[in-house]
């Protein structure tokens, strides 16, 4: 497949482009620093500029633009931040897809659609929450609407906790448990949605292909709690993990992506599952096991 893919420069996207090249695929990137080698292509989504050229003739776009969530406190420019970032290269793509009818578009959304369920098992059908994230994943969802209307194959990546060594949440628990000074976050009993960075790569490559549309959750089939997170982790380091971190202090820290922390989703892998997808890691101590080797 000849395939288009944007905000593949982190540690997500790079793992990838190069699982996406090995499978054969030609891959076309576009960043908005100007082409550094072959296989790139400018552009610029908050301008409004892609590249038809390269677009045209696609057998799919893949779009996994958007700044961290985690990477700052969310004051109301970086909320600014975090909605433009994914917010105008989703409508600019899928307004593309449509008018160049390219059959597929896989784009990034978030297990944080659902926002705050406890213990209650979340899946793909289960509503939106109403916290900011939760609308930040709705509106980046619907930004896909204009390929969706056009006949297009859109599918919504709703991921959660990428767990890979490169980057990302796993390396600064990594180093907190070996100083021995990781433990819960606040009660432990929420859920943390985790999916080994191996089994995203395989579940957006599966998807290229699989009869999917619309949202699909990329998480683990078995998913733990924040303390059950804490335990395996320190069983996987040979260290202890027996401090407890206050709710309130992360709040000091985080803002309020802290409630995000403090918070969590049981959601489960329905869509995926169904559609014959099977994990190389179906639990959480494979996962942590084969990513931190």
């Amino acid at each position: 497949m000849r395939i288009v893919a944007a905000g593949v420069s982190g540690f997500i996207g790079t793992r990838l482009t190069t699982a996406l090249t090995d499978a054969g695929h030609q891959v076309t990137r576009l960043t908005r620093t100007g082409p550094t080698g072959p296989g790139e292509s400018h552009w610029d989504p908050d301008a409004g500029q892609p590249d038809s050229a390269v677009l045209e003739g696609a057998d799919a776009v893949i779009n996994l633009c958007g700044a961290g969530v985690g990477d700052k406190r969310w004051t109301h420019d970086y909320k600014r931040l975090l909605w433009s970032s994914r917010m105008n290269p989703t409508r600019l793509l899928a307004g593309e897809c449509a008018r160049l009818e390219i059959p597929v578009l896989i784009n990034a959304s978030a297990v944080g659609y659902y926002g705050a369920h406890g213990p209650e098992i979340v899946t793909e059908v289960t509503p939106p929450g109403d916290t900011f994230l939760a609308r930040l994943c709705v509106d980046w969802e619907a930004a896909t609407a204009a390929a969706r209307q056009a006949g297009v194959r859109v599918v919504n990546l709703r991921s959660g906790l990428v767990l890979g060594k490169e980057s990302g949440l796993l390396p600064k628990l990594t180093l907190l448990t070996r100083l021995m000074l990781n433990g819960k976050l606040g009660s432990g009993e929420q859920f943390w949605p985790w999916v080994s960075l191996t089994d995203e790569i395989r579940a957006v490559l599966h998807l290229l292909t699989a009869p999917v549309d619309g949202a699909v959750n990329i998480t683990g089939p078995y998913p733990v709690t924040n303390a059950e997170f804490t335990q395996e982790l320190g069983k996987a380091l040979h260290r202890p993990a027996p401090w407890i971190v206050p709710g309130f202090a992360l709040h000091l820290v985080l803002g309020e992506f802290a409630g995000e922390v403090l918070s969590g989703q049981k959601a489960l892998p329905v869509v995926l599952h169904e559609s014959g997808f099977e994990f190389e890691h179906r639990t959480l101590s494979e996962a942590l096991a084969a990513e931190m080797a």
